[in-house]
């Protein structure tokens, strides 16, 4: 039995927004271990830059993500801080 290839997948542009909020979650790697964690809180503040979701003090306690080294409180100021760079 064959299977297909995966889909070719598409790169975001360096300047859209998208690449700009992943490669900020995944700037805080070492507080965020799990990469699978990192996702779920990008897509969450993707959401909330879009005007959809919630609050980054909302969403590293809704999303569950496992935190390393940080309090969840210092881990959304710090959020906060570097979306107001990207805004």
């Amino acid at each position: 039995m064959a299977t297909k290839p995966a889909p070719a997948v598409k790169e975001f542009p360096a300047d859209s927004i998208e690449k700009k909020v992943y490669g900020l979650v995944d700037s805080l790697e070492e507080y965020l271990p799990i990469p699978n964690d990192r996702y779920r809180l990008s897509f969450g503040l993707l959401k909330y830059l879009n005007k959809e979701g919630d609050v980054p003090e909302i969403l590293v306690k809704s999303t569950k993500v496992q935190i390393k080294g940080i309090s969840p409180d210092e881990l959304a100021v710090k959020l906060t801080e570097k979306i107001k760079e990207i805004k």
